[in-house]
């Protein structure tokens, strides 16, 4: 069997029972807190189909109690007219003992409140997984009715008869010995399991059959479908047991086939439940939390032997391209472990959740040793793909091509089997044809979609050796419709450049780097991010920076330098280093450009910049050395970093601090030699510096 209904344990987000605590009210408080609370239960709507006896049994309940709380707060009210009333005066006649059953009544009917707001905001197919779990929880909490309400000394309520019926009417419903469930909803739980045994199977779902449960389940149509995979999703995160997520993902598979077949493809919508979260993109993320190479915000943070601490999703790459250098220093690894920086995960948690950005990462594949874990999954997965593929050759409309396209982009970007599928059933012939409509949504779609596939390595291969797609990413990059879509092409060039045979191979493309240039330089602000990075990737090779030189990337550089300003050194940092004269002679002009970001700008920026003009002082001859000592103040910024910037900024300051006072001495010999290495100088040593 593909899912067990056992399972799934109870989720970590619930609430439990000590997680409720007594209210600290007067009694009259507490008397109206708990015919507010009652009544607010018995407004509420019982459920439609799963849990409709359960919901309708504690409405109907709540509904009893709310009249037995007014009552009484009636009565009261009557017996005591010729006084003043006040929250605080004591309920009349009443003993301690019914206040102290009051006080659990109240915590029993919040836990009740919580679970029907629970079952009604998560996930229909988990609750149906779940059936029986829920109808014990309900079943306990009608049990500690019955019993608070057996030990409530009615009798010392002086409660009239019509009240006292009503108690025992309450108390008589309360008294049911075993929990219920639905046959029906037993019923659909078990066509569910045995749909998801035969994908597992490798047989197609009966398509009546499949439109019968999702109609039951009131997944009728691709909204609601989106809606039910999110929550899904959503789940996810509330379980700990990695058989119970797995086992989620294969209802997601499952859920999203038959959005497919029963309802087709979909467009994005405006209002996404995932939209209403600000995008990373759209804050100023510190520089701390972003990674060396992508500059983007880490979800993963790992550290490598060098102490740099990268995205996962970065520097994995990295490795696989048999790369055995930090990119960031260039230093040879001792090992290629990745550590987990645990603590600048949290702190990046933290921050997420105050900016209201989505943290988690929504790759949700669980996999031991590289092996999937769930075949149900897979197979639901590759039935997706092989439907959306189908229909994308039969489809005249745009508009239906478009919709198709969007799935395989949402597809691509969920897990590594779903980009293996996608490329398997034969994708990329069918995408580059799309890639040059003049639809610019079917566009973006298209490339985009082409971008996640990338992602997984063996598809690189894929993509650069299939006719025609790389030629067709390229020209978007060149003249796509959208800013979106040059964006999204750049960022392919990055995933692809990621693999070093490539990434020569994209560098001697005159168009690639004419195009990323020209996107860094007039693009918004996310797509000349996404064009800096593919950049950046590229200048790693000595060849390629000719290249972006003679493009005019340090000229690009200089341009949005005040707007993007760590982007922009990054990339001149590498330029410099990896271009050798050509490169130092093309910065030159950029010199007191550098010296205010050496001043003025973030930690990781002057880091940067110091590596920058270490390397043009050294190889720049005096020349280059007399334009940094020409700026004010330049040594007193330097001494400044020296004491409170990073390692690596350390270093380099006093490396560049010793190139400036061996200029000074009259050592130019040794300056144009480019005789000096990085020195650690003792910052305590005693420099009088010119007034």
């Amino acid at each position: 069997m593909a899912i067990s209904p056992e399972s799934f344990p109870p989720r970590k987000g619930r609430p439990s029972a000590s997680s409720f605590v007594a209210p600290n009210l007067s009694d009259r408080n507490l008397l109206q807190s708990l015919f507010i609370l009652s009544s607010e239960i018995s407004t509420l709507q019982p459920f439609l189909f799963l849990l409709k006896r359960n919901t309708s049994s504690i409405i109907r309940k709540s509904k009893l109690l709310s009249i037995l709380f007014g009552e009484i707060l009636h009565r009261d009210s009557n017996i005591s007219s010729n006084e003043p009333t006040t929250s605080s005066r004591p309920i009349t006649g009443f003993p301690p003992s019914a206040f102290l059953c009051f006080d659990e009544l109240y915590i029993v009917l919040q836990r009740m409140k919580t679970l029907l707001e629970d079952c009604r905001s998560c996930s229909k197919m988990w609750l149906l997984m779940q059936i029986d779990v829920f109808s014990n929880i309900f079943h306990e909490l009608t049990l500690e009715l019955s019993t608070l309400l057996d030990i409530l000394p009615a009798k010392k309520l002086r409660l009239n008869d019509d009240v006292h019926e009503l108690l025992i009417l309450i108390t008589k419903q309360c008294s049911e010995q075993f929990a219920y469930v639905d046959v029906k909803d037993r019923d659909l739980r078990s066509q569910v399991v045995e749909m998801l045994d035969r994908i597992e199977r490798e047989i197609v779902p009966d398509q009546p059959k499949l439109a019968e449960i999702f109609d039951k389940l009131t997944l009728r149509d691709s909204t609601s479908c989106r809606d039910e995979i999110e929550l899904l999703e959503e789940e996810i995160q509330s379980q700990t047991d990695e058989k119970a997520k797995s086992d989620i993902i294969a209802l997601i598979g499952f859920v999203r086939y038959a959005k497919c077949v029963l309802y087709g493809g979909s467009t994005p919508r405006t209002n996404s439940r995932r939209r209403r979260a600000a995008a990373a993109a759209d804050v100023s993320v510190p520089a701390d939390f972003r990674c060396p190479i992508s500059l983007d915000l880490m979800r993963d943070p790992v550290v490598v032997s060098t102490g740099q601490t990268y995205d996962r999703s970065s520097i994995t790459p990295w490795f696989e391209s048999g790369h055995t250098t930090c990119p960031k220093t260039g230093q040879t690894l001792t090992h290629t472990d990745l550590i987990p920086n645990s603590a600048l995960k949290n702190l990046i948690a933290m921050w997420c959740r105050e900016q209201k950005i989505p943290f988690e990462s929504t790759e949700f594949n669980v996999k031991t040793n590289g092996a999937v874990t769930n075949k149900t999954a897979l197979e639901a997965t590759r039935m997706t793909v092989s439907f959306l593929i189908n229909k994308l050759k039969a489809s005249q409309s745009v508009d239906s091509v478009n919709r198709l396209v969007h799935e395989l982009r949402v597809l691509a970007k969920t897990d590594s089997d779903s980009r293996a599928c996608i490329a398997e059933a034969v994708a990329l012939p069918l995408l580059v044809k799309l890639l040059g409509s003049e639809h610019p949504s079917l566009q973006v779609n298209a490339v985009t979609t082409i971008l996640n596939l990338s992602i997984l390595e063996a598809n690189k291969t894929r993509i650069m050796e299939t006719e025609g797609v790389l030629n067709g990413v390229i020209e978007v990059l060149r003249s796509g419709a959208t800013w979106e879509a040059k964006g999204n092409a750049a960022a392919t060039i990055f995933s692809l450049s990621g693999v070093h045979a490539y990434k020569k191979r994209l560098a001697r493309k005159t168009r690639v780097v004419m195009g990323l240039i020209d996107l860094a330089r007039e693009g918004p602000l996310n797509s000349k991010r996404d064009a800096l990075v593919a950049i950046l990737n590229l200048a790693g090779d000595r060849e390629a920076v000719g290249k972006l030189i003679e493009g005019g990337v340090v000229e690009m550089v200089a341009e949005i330098m005040d707007g993007l300003t760590e982007e922009a050194v990054t990339v001149l940092e590498v330029v410099v280093k990896k271009g050798g004269l050509v490169a130092i002679a093309a910065a030159y002009p950029l010199m007191k450009k550098l010296a205010v970001v050496l001043r003025d700008g973030t930690d990781r920026a002057r880091e940067s910049v110091a590596a920058t003009l270490v390397n043009m002082c050294r190889k720049g001859g005096s020349e280059m050395v007399a334009e940094l000592a020409a700026v004010q103040g330049i040594e007193r910024v330097i001494w400044e970093i020296m004491g409170i910037g990073t390692g690596r900024a350390r270093r380099k300051a006093a490396t560049l601090l010793r190139v400036l006072r061996r200029w000074a001495a009259g050592l130019d010999a040794e300056v144009a030699s480019g005789a000096y290495s990085d020195v650690n100088m003792n910052t305590s040593t005693r420099i009088v510096l010119p007034g």
